[in-house]
């Protein structure tokens, strides 16, 4: 997870310092900045019409260009970067979508129900034609999506009786605006009533309506008294300008932020007295003013603060941003920072969506379920103060040229998204190729493995882990066997606790038979006792050792293990080996086994076959570490009958290996116990 977060930490700067490259290589074409200011004198008059369509402002009455350009500077100051982005939207020939209503319930859900938003729906009465013709109201569909109006069309045939009831005998045009300025308030239904079927005169009904509901202060008085008020909001954006009314991008946002900022429309018009306008550090018209509790802010200083309805947008969700908002950014850095695991895992192309699927529905699951504690953290009453200064926190760090610099970035790369994308691609094959060469020394199998070979290494594995006992809830020996039951597989089938256990259990380690290598000896009964507590504290101390070592083992002593005999030629199997070269009946391992008074005490010595458990082979050599057993040492035995000693079994079976190093049995499945042969008897036949 680190590495993918840091991965996607290097991709934000890299796109960071690739807006700064893009910057100065329009400077040096160009000649300007994006933040370069434009005199609207040296614009031409589609242009300046432009940018009074995208601030929304009617220019329907004003036939000359003086005119125009007068109410562009009369609503902001326009820079180079907001007459790109408008010159861009209008050439930009996508069609807008408009929703269709089916019934009563439909429109409920989508017009009345909806609080912070602004609807213009066109009815269609029965057997009437609509009010606006198909051509005007793609247009109109077209202007109004610019400030987040949507549109849709209600045909009354669909649902004739809600027609009636609503009033509506005749096509019309309806528009729903919420009628308080709390959040979530009630929503009022507007009828259009002009007699001008035309795309201007409609807008203007909009923006008059939408205007109504922002708060307008005409002389020095009301703004001194607004001013010193302090009321429920915290933040209040403040038009200065000599308008008739305040264009439509501004009160668009007035009802998206509502209950959340407060919009407030200054006409100095008519103002003979500025004076109050100067105290409080309004130098200048038009001026868009934020007043927070830290104090002012102005708005339009910063690089991508323009004078439009995306850039003041983007601004005020970073000052004062909606729960919702913060889910959705969390949810598109975890997706970008889970999709970097297709890049990072190296091997066989299904092997990196498989892993993919799993990162996604992982982070995306966790993502959800922290953020239910959060929600209900946050419905707490007490939590007044905490939710107050994270907002402090936002305000302080949204107003810093940082800040301004990421949200240019920000619309940037959202208005070029195949940028965004190319890049993001070009940033994962860059980590591709590192990681694969810095792999490719320590794992080449998994870095040239193709797909059959993983599918095939996954169904090993999956059969693998199905098909095994689950070793917790038994104990060795196990009363019954898999194949003989099978409700076990049944059961396993039944609860594939996949994600709940390892792949094999290592508690059944526990439960092999462990015992003291022993030999009959001319030592006298008390000697034995006297030895016998020694052997004891030697076999808690070489347990400690075993569990306290390292559970890799090296590739020379895993090499060691299959000196001693292979899968089918040189097996043990049901041969009974004994410790004195005249007491072997058998030869394993195609060689005889050595005499024990070479390895142990002087003397020829038999091995006590009575302390060894009855279903264990005999033997007295280790082949995983090719030594005879020494007298005391602790043994081990498997499933499988074959023993070994303690220390050596235990590294093997610890570092993964849980099976037989002899006959690769598997050491957590039991095995029909092995009866030994009767041993021919050493006196001559009478």
């Amino acid at each position: 997870m680190w590495v993918k977060l840091c991965c996607l930490l290097l991709y934000f700067l890299a796109l960071f310092v690739l807006a700064r490259v893009f910057e100065a290589v329009a400077w040096y074409e160009s000649g300007f900045l994006a933040t370069q200011l434009v005199d609207p004198v040296a614009l031409s008059f589609r242009k300046l019409r432009t940018i009074l369509e995208c601030r929304g402002l009617g220019h329907s009455g004003l036939p000359e260009k003086k005119d125009v350009r007068e109410l562009v500077e009369k609503s902001g100051d326009l820079m180079e970067g907001e007459l790109y982005s408008a010159l861009k939207e209008e050439e930009a020939s996508e069609s807008v979508s408009s929703t269709n209503f089916s019934g009563e319930m439909h429109f409920y859900e989508l017009v009345e129900d909806t609080k912070d938003g602004i609807w213009l729906v066109q009815v269609i009465a029965n057997d009437r034609s609509p009010l606006v013709g198909k051509v005007h109201w793609e247009k109109m569909v077209k202007k109004v999506s610019r400030f987040g109006i949507r549109t849709g069309t209600f045909n009354c045939s669909s649902d004739p009786r809600y027609c009636k009831r609503r009033g509506w005998l005749k096509s019309t045009l309806i528009m729903s605006v919420p009628q308080t300025s709390t959040s979530k308030g009630k929503v009022m239904l507007k009828e259009y009533s002009g007699r001008k079927i035309e795309v201007e005169h409609i807008f203007k009904w909009i923006t008059a309506h939408a205007a109504s509901r922002i708060k307008t202060i005409y002389n020095s008085e009301h703004l001194k008294e607004e001013w010193n008020k302090s009321d429920q909001y915290r933040l209040k954006i403040y038009l200065f300008a000599s308008l008739d009314q305040p264009p439509a991008f501004f009160s668009a946002l007035s009802v998206k932020f509502t209950g959340r900022v407060e919009f407030i429309f200054v006409n100095v018009e008519n103002w003979d007295n500025k004076s109050y306008m100067a105290e409080i550090g309004i130098y200048k018209t038009p001026s868009y003013i934020l007043r927070t509790p830290e104090g002012i802010y102005r708005y339009g200083n910063n690089t991508g603060e323009f004078i439009s309805l995306r850039a003041m947008d983007s601004f005020l969700r970073s000052l004062q941003p909606e729960v919702n908002d913060l889910f959705v950014l969390s949810l598109v850095l975890v997706n970008l920072m889970a999709w970097m695991d297709l890049f990072i895992t190296q091997g066989a192309t299904i092997k990196r969506f498989v892993v993919l699927i799993s990162t996604l529905g992982t982070y995306n699951s966790l993502l959800i379920i922290s953020w239910l504690p959060v929600l209900g953290f946050l419905q707490l009453p007490y939590l007044d103060s905490f939710y107050e200064y994270s907002l402090k926190l936002f305000r302080y760090s949204n107003t810093t040229t940082l800040a301004s610099w990421v949200r240019a970035d920000w619309m940037f790369y959202s208005s070029h998204p195949a940028l965004f994308l190319s890049t993001y691609l070009g940033h994962g094959l860059l980590i591709d190729y590192f990681e694969k060469k810095r792999r490719r020394n320590n794992n080449t199998d998994e870095v040239n493995a193709n797909n059959l070979e993983w599918l095939s290494s996954l169904w090993d594995w999956y059969t693998s882990y199905l098909f095994h006992p689950i070793a917790s809830f038994q104990h060795f020996p196990f009363d019954s066997d898999w194949d003989e039951d099978p409700d076990l597989f049944l059961e396993r089938l039944a609860f594939p606790d996949l994600w709940l256990h390892p792949l094999i259990p290592t508690d059944y380690i526990k439960n092999l038979p462990m015992w003291r290598f022993q030999c009959l000896s001319a030592h006298s009964d008390e000697e034995m006792l006297e030895t016998f507590p020694d052997s004891e504290s030697d076999s808690d101390s070489e347990n400690k050792e075993v569990f306290s070592s390292d559970r890799e083992v090296s590739e020379d002593d895993e090499l060691s293990t299959f000196h001693g005999c292979s899968d089918g030629e040189r097996r043990c199997g049901a041969e009974a080996c004994s410790c004195a070269s005249h007491y072997c009946h058998h030869e394993p391992c195609e060689r005889r086994a050595r005499p024990y008074s070479s390895y142990g005490s002087t003397g020829d010595l038999e091995p006590d076959w009575s302390a060894w458990p009855s279903d264990m082979l005999h033997c007295t050599e280790c082949v995983v570490c090719l030594e005879n057993f020494a007298k005391g040492c602790l043994l081990m035995g498997l499933p499988c009958g074959h023993v070994f000693h303690q220390n050596c079994i235990m590294k093997w079976l610890a570092g993964g290996r849980h099976c037989c190093p002899v006959c690769r049995w598997a050491s957590y499945k039991k095995k029909q116990p092995y009866t030994h042969p009767q041993p021919l008897s050493s006196e001559p036949p009478s």
